[in-house]
């Protein structure tokens, strides 16, 4: 390993440990303070945590250093030669070489970019959003699935040991109308149409408990045009409507068959759904909207998501929302909003809550795949779970499971909702 003393890097923690580079950035000697602990951790130590979260397997924080180390002196030796490297990066090595070389057209503008890398860490060499901050920009990579999972992902759609699958078949077999049921799962029949006095008409109609109900929600890209105007772009989206009486009972889906997507350990999706009410629960299937390509991302762009609820009590809610990757959590965000009282009834609104890093680095990479049943592999092991709760009481107020697949249609976002029930 060319000097890594702490052993073979298999490609699995590999992968990790370059997920974990872009979450956390350079940090220095600080400590970084995890909400859901509230134990403080060095960017080293978060690296070996995360690593221990989506492999199983251990590696020290000492490891961790040494690995870096390595690392930062393979791309110094890269930038000053372009030498052949003999890791299991050295394809990744030659490429860099080349386009940086490329870029590099005079031996001042090599000479500047030498000195510059000399002024930096070795924590700062290997990370990806340090390091452009100080070389010339390269042209956009070819595709390389290793980035994204351990293995490369087959030739043509369908599920192998990286990719694992739902135990239906896969969404590219899915139709993209929102008013299509997912063929995938199994919906079960719906209950007895209740009477209009018993049950509020939004209630097995729309996302909803008998405490709170999701008026809307939406994961979106903001770009200013000018000082006055902006552009924006729905990956997602759930918007207001008006149910009536007459309209359809949602579907329902058996909560066991998406119990292996979502994280197991305590505050889990079973533990959750066992603890309950049972009507707090809910799937729903996105067809995320990708074509952004009509607005130019760039360093100015925003990436948020807004939501809205309502509720017939004055209450504090606690919005906690989980992704989660191949069923282990790993990232969490949780804001606390209060009521305002409109119409006779009490609203909160989380509006522009900017989008963490890890998504928007997820989305860049998805968003860079040649062909969308790539991108339908990826997804069908990435999930959202977003769980509400009375900040007071800790009930359970709305539990939704987030799935998600690319959309194909012409119009753009979809979405379609089931109850989760046990039978």
């Amino acid at each position: 390993m060319d000097g890594d003393a702490e052993g073979v890097w298999s490609p699995d923690i590999e992968q990790s440990f370059q997920e974990a580079l872009a979450i956390y950035p350079p940090c220095g000697r600080r400590k970084i303070i995890l909400s859901d602990e509230g134990k403080m951790y060095g960017r080293n130590e978060l690296i070996a945590r995360y690593i221990k979260l989506r492999t199983g397997k251990t590696r020290t924080r000492k490891q961790v250093s040494s690995h870096i180390q390595v690392l930062a002196r393979k791309k110094v030796r890269e930038y000053q030669a372009g030498i052949k490297v003999s890791s299991h990066l050295q394809v990744l090595a030659r490429r860099k070489s080349r386009e940086i070389q490329s870029k590099l057209k005079d031996q001042a503008s090599k000479d500047k970019a030498l000195q510059n890398m000399a002024a930096l860490s070795s924590a700062q060499i290997v990370s990806p959003s340090m390091i452009k901050n100080h070389l010339p920009p390269l042209s956009p990579a070819p595709y390389q699935p290793t980035r994204f999972w351990p293995a490369p992902i087959s030739v043509q759609p369908g599920p192998s040991q990286d990719i694992k699958p739902f135990v239906q078949p896969p969404y590219s077999a899915l139709p993209g109308p929102v008013q299509q049921p997912i063929p995938a799962y199994e919906p079960l029949a719906p209950p007895p149409a209740p009477s209009a006095t018993a049950v509020p008409v939004w209630q097995d109609r729309t996302i909803a408990s008998s405490k709170l109900r999701m008026l809307e929600y939406s994961a979106f890209m903001e770009v200013q045009r000018d000082p006055d105007n902006y552009s924006k772009h729905l990956f997602v989206h759930i918007g207001q409507t008006n149910p009536s009486y007459s309209d359809p009972l949602l579907e329902a889906v058996e909560i066991r068959q998406i119990y292996d997507k979502f994280p197991e350990k305590k505050g889990g999706l079973k533990e959750l759904y066992e603890k309950g009410p049972q009507n707090a629960f809910f799937l729903v299937k996105f067809w995320a909207d990708l074509n952004s390509s009509g607005m130019l991302d760039g360093p100015g762009s925003f990436y948020g998501v807004s939501s809205q609820y309502s509720s017939m009590e004055n209450m504090t809610i606690t919005v906690s929302t989980k992704v989660c990757s191949f069923g282990k959590q790993v990232v969490e965000k949780v804001e606390t909003e209060y009521a305002r009282l409109e119409g006779g009834k009490y609203v909160y609104r989380i509006h522009r809550s900017p989008m963490c890093e890890y998504m928007i680095n997820f989305i860049h990479k998805l968003k860079h795949l040649p062909e969308k049943y790539m991108m339908n592999s990826v997804l069908e092991n990435f999930t959202i779970l977003q769980v509400v709760t009375n900040r007071d009481t800790q009930e359970t107020l709305l539990c939704i499971a987030f799935v998600f697949e690319v959309s194909s249609s012409e119009h753009g976002a979809q979405y379609h909702v089931y109850r989760l029930i046990k039978d």
